[in-house]
């Protein structure tokens, strides 16, 4: 389904932001390791519907409450998982092959779309090395993945850290479960993504688990213990899915309010989004209840490191085509290899408005034209965050942005609240 977007004339009025995705998908494969769990305000996106339903098939009961608030209680013994399809969720894929790599029947995890390809090598390797054997598909190990009947152990663990933060925090959340203590040591030349290890130690800590840091490459992790539950969790609001909505105030007239759980105690990589921009020269107000906007606001360009927070490259890019100045967006390799690769396709589409957009290996340069193409039809390669970016992009020039859909899979909502602002929307389906 493609969206025709129409350049708005302002932007006005209250939106209710989206829970974190991050958050919510911890939350829920967290709970199901042990201890009692209500989870208040989750997301309600494609990921956490995964997250949820490979809770219950871990044999973990998942009950409404009410429309925003989940009891979570988990069995006394863990079902079998023989078969089980994570659709596209990289996060639940990862969280996952530790877990099932634990027990004692063969699996086999399946997946589709964008999660076909994604690489898990180094998550795959160092299973192999503590006892299991399991095997992905093609040279980056990608789904389906087969896991032969488990025997995890802990002891010294070694996983590289330079591609995705993820594989560490998989091993995070099922090493306390393993009969013996584990040593975790991160390798590689960087550890990307950091805070979203941080932000899995913030749950894990609140289960009652417990692990020593040893600064951002050693961890260890006490064997035999019980996850005690979450207890009464709320979910904050995803900075990351907030972003777009700021950077399409700040770069027309508005005056909006973006609402919510915006607590600064539960870490989020993504929360990087509100010092970045003000390192742009965006004015805004914060608390821990909202974001207030009135636009226009003259960005200027600079050089930003998004090493930990990979997700915000494509707004931040967006946010750059109207600063003034030379924009360089650096270390930011790690996010080639998320949905779509958010360098080459990001900088591929935006050429088609006329933008001077440049990369390298572990960048983008961006700069500032005084006029772009406008109607332009983009393809954000059925990656959410992209297609997200251009959707903003089209309130400010006016854009044809395909496969508009796949933005389900982080915020549902994206098309109605964008509406409900000002800006024109119109649904066509393709063949």
């Amino acid at each position: 389904m493609n969206l025709i977007v129409k350049p708005a004339s302002k932007l006005e009025g209250k939106v209710l932001l989206p829970a974190s995705k991050s958050y919510s998908i911890r939350a829920f494969i967290v709970a199901s390791c042990g201890g009692r769990s209500i989870i208040t305000n989750p997301s309600d996106c494609d990921d956490v519907k995964v997250a949820m339903n490979v809770a219950k098939a871990l044999g973990t009961g998942v009950f409404a409450r009410s429309s925003n608030s989940w009891d979570i209680i988990p069995p006394e013994k863990r079902k079998v998982v023989r078969k089980i399809n994570v659709n596209e969720s990289g996060t639940v894929l990862r969280f996952l092959l530790p877990l099932l790599s634990m027990q004692k029947e063969s699996s086999i995890i399946e997946g589709r779309g964008t999660l076909r390809g994604r690489p898990n090598l180094f998550l795959t390797q160092t299973l192999r090395e503590m006892g299991v054997f399991i095997e992905g598909t093609g040279k980056n190990e990608s789904v389906p993945i087969k896991i032969a009947a488990g025997g995890l152990k802990g002891g010294k663990v070694e996983i590289d850290g330079s591609l995705s933060s993820q594989f560490i925090s998989s091993l995070l959340i099922t090493a306390p479960l393993l009969a013996n203590d584990t040593s975790l040591k991160i390798t590689g030349k960087k550890v990307v993504s950091y805070q979203y290890i941080l932000m899995t130690l913030s749950i894990l800590k609140k289960a009652g688990i417990e692990i020593h840091s040893q600064g951002k490459r050693a961890y260890k992790i006490p064997g035999n213990q019980r996850f005690k539950g979450l207890r009464n969790f709320e979910v904050p609001s995803d900075y990351g899915l907030a972003a777009f909505l700021t950077v399409a105030s700040l770069l027309m007239e508005s005056d909006v309010k973006l609402a919510g759980n915006l607590r600064d105690d539960l870490v989020q990589a993504d929360g990087n989004i509100i010092p970045l921009l003000r390192r742009m020269g965006a004015k805004f107000q914060k608390t821990a209840k909202y974001l207030r906007i009135k636009g226009p606001c003259q960005l200027k360009g600079g050089n930003f490191s998004l090493k930990d927070c990979p997700d915000l490259v494509p707004i931040m890019a967006i946010a750059a085509l109207f600063a003034k100045g030379k924009t360089r967006l650096y270390n930011i390799a790690h996010a080639r290899v998320k949905e779509s690769d958010r360098i080459s396709d990001l900088r591929k589409e935006l050429l088609k408005i006329g933008a001077n957009v440049k990369e390298t290996q572990n960048e983008l340069i961006i700069m500032p034209q005084k006029n772009y193409n406008t109607d332009c039809i983009l393809d954000p390669h059925y990656d959410h965050r992209l297609a997200m970016a251009f959707s903003v992009l089209g309130a400010k020039l006016g854009v044809i942005v395909k496969d508009i859909q796949c933005a389900n899979k982080s915020y549902p909502g994206f098309i109605k609240d964008l509406q409900s602002l000002g800006v024109k929307l119109k649904k066509k389906n393709t063949l």
